[in-house]
């Protein structure tokens, strides 16, 4: 898994890539993440089985925003997953934790 942003003055747009190995045979993966109160985001399956996706955040809001990915198996059970590369994690509320993005470029 990793992350790549792109920046403008008034927005970064956050680029999310999922391999295949971490894919783990999924059939659907939804990206969740704080910015847009927890709404599921379809990443995007590849021919080469990964996926992708991506989302727009304004920049002036918050420093960082926690995620994590739901994983559809194909027998339609449901698991939550971090990135594995994630730049930060932070404890959530369920006693594990979620993937955090920063708002600035990578030093």
């Amino acid at each position: 898994m990793s992350v790549s942003k792109r920046f403008t003055p008034k927005k970064v747009t956050i680029a999310f890539y999922i391999t295949k190995e971490a894919a783990q045979g999924a059939a659907k993966i939804d990206l969740l993440c704080e910015h847009n109160g927890w709404e599921p985001v379809a990443m995007k399956p590849q021919k080469n089985g990964t996926y992708r996706g991506s989302i727009t955040v304004a920049r002036d809001i918050q420093d960082k925003y926690q995620y994590r990915f739901k994983y559809t198996m194909p027998d339609g059970s449901v698991k939550f997953d971090n990135d594995w590369n994630a730049e930060e994690y932070c404890p959530n509320p369920f006693g594990g934790d979620n993937s955090v993005f920063t708002m600035f470029p990578k030093k």
